[in-house]
């Protein structure tokens, strides 16, 4: 199916998309993503997550800037590229562009943001999750996406999203593309944040599926971490919304680079 082109109205899209503390939940995204072995499976076959385990999340996070934030244009050219890279991203039970695969991926972003933007924020721009799942769509649909496979609204968005996790069960090899992502032995230079990012990747998993991943967590834990985040968020608030959103603008020139010299890496000699 062809891409859909971005609707002109992303204004929700971008707004909520915009606030920096929506990094927060990467890692939460990420692991629910690999807690589909399918998903899991498809990370460990076709990418170098041993050595380079963050090389998908800034993928991802390059892709959903340009789409968010970028011109149509760049989001048409953005999403043929991976829908390319998807091609080749098959295996037993799984492909880079199945339609359910793409719908469960983008989920789990949706669920990253409005579960920082909702539970840990308290919505600082006013109520605009249902909206923000209606527009969020776009992401899954410039990959070729149906539309009406898709969750319409907030309501249904919630209900998939809590079946799907119920029905979840992490395999051998999403155990392992988890550690990799949580403990990971390089770039060095990323070890003294990886305490912090791993302690708020846990924390902010379903409990269900922090069993699963045989990740430790405690009571003591979870009162720590509701308190770095309550603090976290008063101060957040504080700052006005403008400032806090103006690093977007960096962002995406910082996407725009990094997806023009893969490009560069990958042309035909």
């Amino acid at each position: 199916m062809p891409p859909t082109t971005p609707p002109a109205d992303r204004s929700v899209l971008r707004l909520v998309a915009a606030e920096p503390a929506l990094g927060l939940a990467a890692g939460r995204a990420l692991m629910l993503q690999v807690a589909d072995p399918r998903v899991a499976q498809g990370v460990a076959d076709h990418s170098d997550f041993r050595k380079r385990p963050l090389a998908r999340l800034i993928g991802t996070l390059d892709f959903l800037i340009i789409v968010t934030f970028g011109t149509e244009q760049e989001a048409e050219r953005v999403g043929h590229a991976v829908r390319r890279v998807h091609d080749r991203v098959t295996g037993p039970g799984y492909s880079g562009n199945d339609p359910e695969l793409q719908v469960w991926v983008n989920a789990t972003l949706i669920d990253a943001a409005l579960y920082v933007y909702t539970e840990v924020l308290g919505s600082p721009s006013g109520d605009l999750a249902d909206e923000y799942v209606r527009q969020a769509a776009l992401v899954a649909e410039v990959l070729g996406c149906p539309p009406d496979q898709q969750p319409a609204d907030l309501a249904s968005f919630r209900r998939y999203m809590d079946e799907k996790i119920a029905a979840l069960e992490v395999s051998d090899t999403g155990r392992e593309v988890a550690r990799a992502v949580l403990w990971p032995q390089r770039p060095r230079w990323l070890r003294p944040a990886g305490g912090l990012n791993r302690f708020l990747t846990i924390g902010l998993l379903p409990p269900r599926l922090r069993e699963q991943f045989d990740l430790p967590w405690s009571a003591r834990d979870e009162r720590l971490l509701r308190l770095l985040l309550r603090t976290g968020a008063t101060g957040y608030r504080l700052v006005p919304g403008p400032v806090r959103r103006s690093p977007r603008h960096l962002a995406l020139h910082g996407a725009r680079r990094r997806i023009a010299r893969r490009a560069r890496a990958h042309a035909p000699a």
